[in-house]
């Protein structure tokens, strides 16, 4: 009974290690700010449809049909592997093998088989992944931000995909062979899709000793490289996995476009419009912001979007800047936010702090103005992501920020915002606003 020790211990380590990693993060995401009104009604009905969609549904990955299919391949194997997955838990505690073969019967047989024709697609698209970033080098997965870790963690997660189901190939066809010499503790499960071929061609000379250590070594390797692979979802592009369901129910359900309003200057211009409105007691001051400049100005929406990005580039892909070569991504801008998010995660840890603490940064020492500036706020990119990250939010709140707070901007938008400021027009005329009239 050696067994269920060992796994305990194991299970328990991988699951402390990962939550501690998922802890951060969900606190990095909430140093964003919450000023969100209440939710119109109705708009519940559309956010779950959003998540069945979207992220259930993969509904926008079918933009393009040949990756999305086998994306799907991948994303559907891994999904129904978490009903062995509740095999293996059950089995590693108790020590029992196969544990629901013998209640379900013929299904059981049905669902594993199932599972292995998923796997050999899933092993088939995880090639074709390779292929298109190491040898056919689409150009998205080759842009300037990719340079580095980010290529590697796309290859890291494919190689231990290929992994995973070299695991669950080499448990099922050593059982398999195990379960036709009618050896104990093997019950007899009936004929895998796959392994029961694929087990005889590998193991089929095999004694029973080397039988159950191929087993034994198939069934760790799965559940050793899942728990590998929980744990190095928080420093992944991969995270994708688990916040794609999240960012689909709280991504923004306004009109492509429409820009959020700023209270303080709604407010203001509603006194205009309006003087007897106006609160007749002077207001006490407060420090006003506009924008935003660092992590903790944007919305926690922002950054719940930064984790989630998935680094597939289909955003950068279709923004008319990049395609005529200014320097604005998209996908870095997303990149950036969640890179400056984890600094001041790891500033705030190693100075044993609670809040953000002023290390004298801010985004901008990650996105250059130039990235800013070229944006046209065309929404290409909004409408491109597959999981319904808005990176012009984030670009609209530090243009903001840089103009309204910095009074700084392209030398061709000054004019325009002194226009506007100075007499309430986006042209330089003379003439005050109140006279336009007498000159019809």
């Amino acid at each position: 009974m050696l067994q269920p020790i060992v796994f305990a211990i194991v299970t328990a380590a991988a699951l402390y290690v990962a939550g501690r990693n998922f802890l951060k993060i969900r606190r990095n995401i909430l140093l964003g700010k919450d000023e969100q009104p209440p939710a119109p009604k109705g708009e519940s009905e559309q956010r779950w449809r959003n998540v069945l969609l979207v992220a259930f549904g993969q509904k926008k990955m079918f933009a393009r049909p040949i990756p999305a299919i086998f994306h799907f391949f991948i994303y559907a194997a891994f999904l129904l592997t978490q009903i062995e997955l509740i095999e293996i838990f059950v089995d590693g505690f108790t020590g029992s093998h196969r544990i629901f073969s013998g209640a379900l019967g013929g299904f059981y047989t049905f669902i594993i088989g199932l599972i292995e024709l998923l796997s050999v697609l899933a092993f088939v698209a995880t090639v074709i992944f390779l292929a298109r970033r190491n040898v056919l080098r689409i150009n998205r997965f080759h842009k300037q931000e990719m340079k580095g870790w980010p290529t590697k963690d796309a290859n890291l997660i494919l190689f231990g995909e290929i992994l995973l189901l070299t695991g669950i190939f080499s448990m099922n066809g050593a059982d398999t062979v195990l379960q036709s010499m009618g050896a104990e503790h093997y019950p007899q499960a009936g004929p895998f899709l796959v392994s029961s071929s694929l087990g005889p061609a590998l193991f089929g000379g095999l004694g029973e000793g080397a039988l159950m250590v191929i087993e034994r070594f198939g069934w760790w390797l799965h559940i050793l490289v899942v728990y590998g692979f929980l744990i190095y979802l928080s420093v992944s592009k991969h995270l994708h996995i688990i916040l794609a369901f999240p960012n689909t129910y709280f991504a923004r359900l306004n009109p492509r476009g429409e820009m959020a309003n700023m209270p303080a200057i709604q407010k203001e211009v509603a006194s205009m419009m309006n003087p007897e409105a106006a609160p007749s007691e002077p207001q006490p001051e407060t420090e006003l912001s506009f924008g935003a400049n660092d992590v903790t100005k944007l919305h926690w929406q922002d950054l719940l979007a930064a984790y989630t990005c998935t680094e597939c580039g289909r955003c950068t892909s279709v923004c008319p800047a990049n395609l005529t070569g200014k320097k604005l991504s998209p996908r870095k801008i997303m990149m950036d936010v969640r890179d400056r998010c984890e600094e001041v995660g790891r500033t705030m840890d190693e100075q044993k702090s609670a809040s953000p603490i002023d290390d004298g940064k801010t985004l901008f020492d990650y996105i250059s103005r130039e990235e800013i500036h070229a944006c046209t706020t065309c929404n290409a990119c909004v409408e491109a992501c597959p999981v319904l990250i808005n990176p012009l939010d984030i670009i609209l709140q530090l243009r903001r920020h840089e103009i309204l707070m910095e009074s700084a901007g392209p030398s061709d938008w000054l004019p325009l915002f002194n226009s506007l400021e100075n007499s309430q027009a986006a042209w330089a005329v003379s003439t005050e606003r109140d006279g336009w009239k007498l000159l019809v």
